[in-house]
């Protein structure tokens, strides 16, 4: 196990020593380009933002600053090298922020989010930035027009954000749709899925904001990088909240997801690692609410769909018409570009989890192209991964069958659930629906052994 810590830094005249453990690898984050421009898609979203008329807090710019460190260990540091288990990382950030005493008194919890959100083992602390970047969120010229958005919601391009944003347009909210632009299927889709939008309200007041950040291959010396981004998520709700921070108001960043995947409860033992997000799992967004508190903003997260399945986000869909139209544009497959080493369609597989889920909630209305169009063509192959995920389904369905029970169990296996306890029946409930659903969808699907 080698252990890391990733220090940013506000260019090259910022040099203040940090200390670091003899075990331990250092490596610079630069935040700045050459023109002194803050870096990795931040500066680019301040200038957007900007454009909508909305200009963020200083802590909202130092949630982007975290969320860029937090990116860039991820994704720049292996798990299998870096890791003595070929999973866990130790991570360490030392981050320049607007307030060092405000960040401190939340890196606790900052830190219990991230261990549980990536499985990492992480240490987050902060330093004042250099006193010429006391502020870098560009100024913008006095406006009495007030904001013209009421709130924020994560547009990622999926089935469940599609739905999202049109059960909030239908209610004449104002949304500012935020997203993080993928690989190229991935933002193909939030271009399409918001231009329909656009073209279905054509008299609603809302828009997008878009970021890219990545990081050169190479950032922490003779270390490849990582594939998995586990802690994606960060970025995605840093941004969405570092955008409401203009609103000049409380806000709630809105993430729509369905309860069975928000819950995501292990389909079998062996279902670990990778294959086991935690984007939305309950825990995880209860320290987003106790972060944000803790930093002072008048803010918070919401999943408004956690006791939905994703079948039943569809059929009380408020825009039903707009939603037949747009849910092929939409895109939920796992890997979406795996396509294209075995010569089939890009974009849904057909096969993994949320592909597997997607076709349950569409049922027979699904118009979406898949790269295995009929599951019950031939029998799936449980060795290959067009088997894997359905046999793993069939059999969480049957233990649950024998046993319904064990419902009330299960959804806590993935992670605590005490922030809540009142919730605990219907987060059981919403895991046996989505478990059914699914069934629906593998009855006479046959899965063998290769």
């Amino acid at each position: 196990m080698n252990r890391h810590v990733l220090i940013g830094r506000f260019g090259d005249t910022d040099t203040l020593n940090v200390p670091k453990a003899s075990d331990e690898s250092a490596s610079s984050l630069q935040l700045l380009t050459l023109g002194k421009r803050v870096d990795h898609g931040i500066g680019r979203a301040f200038d957007d933002l900007r454009g909508l008329g909305l200009r963020p807090s200083e802590i909202g710019a130092d949630l982007l600053v975290v969320a860029a460190h937090v990116h860039a260990a991820d994704t720049r540091i292996s798990r299998s090298s870096e890791s003595q288990d070929g999973w866990t990382r130790e991570l360490r950030l030392v981050v320049p922020v607007s307030d060092p005493s405000r960040w401190t008194g939340a890196a606790p919890i900052l830190k219990r989010a991230l261990d549980f959100l990536t499985g990492d083992r992480w240490e987050i602390g902060f330093r004042s930035r250099p006193k010429d970047f006391d502020t870098i969120v560009p100024p913008m010229d006095a406006s009495l027009i007030p904001p013209p958005f009421d709130g924020v919601s994560l547009f990622s391009g999926g089935l469940d954000s599609l739905i999202g944003a049109i059960d909030t347009l239908e209610v004449k909210e104002k949304p500012l749709l935020v997203s993080h632009a993928g690989e190229g299927l991935v933002s193909k889709s939030q271009e399409q899925c918001f231009d329909g939008l656009k073209a279905a309200y054509p008299k609603a007041s809302f828009d997008r904001l878009r970021m890219w950040m990545a990081f050169d291959q190479g950032l922490v010396d003779n270390v490849d990088s990582e594939e998995t981004t586990r802690g994606r998520s960060f970025l995605f709700f840093s941004l969405g909240i570092a955008a409401g921070t203009a609103l000049g108001k409380p806000f709630t960043l809105k993430v729509p997801e369905n309860g069975l995947i928000a819950l995501n409860v292990p389909l079998d033992p062996l279902r670990l690692g990778a294959l086991s997000t935690r984007t939305t799992h309950p825990f995880y967004m209860a320290r987003w609410n106790e972060l944000l508190a803790a930093l002072g903003l008048q803010a918070s997260v919401d999943n408004p769909y956690w006791n939905k399945t994703k079948g039943e986000m569809v059929i009380e869909c408020s825009g039903p018409a707009t939603l037949k139209s747009l849910a092929p544009k939409s895109l939920s497959c796992s890997s979406p570009s795996k396509g294209r080493w075995s010569k089939k369609p890009q974009g849904h597989c057909g096969y993994c989890l949320p592909c597997l889920i997607r076709r349950a909630s569409l049922s027979k209305g699904d118009t979406t192209t898949y790269g295995v169009p009929d599951l019950k063509a031939q029998a799936l192959d449980t060795k290959t991964a067009e088997g894997v995920q359905a046999r793993s389904f069939q059999l969480a369905i049957d233990r649950l069958k024998a046993r319904p029970t064990l419902a009330k169990l299960l959804i806590h296996k993935p992670g605590p659930l005490s922030d809540d306890p009142a919730r605990l029946d219907e987060l059981a409930d919403v895991y046996r629906r989505g478990l059914e659903e699914v069934g629906k969808l593998l009855h006479g699907v046959k899965t063998i052994p290769g």
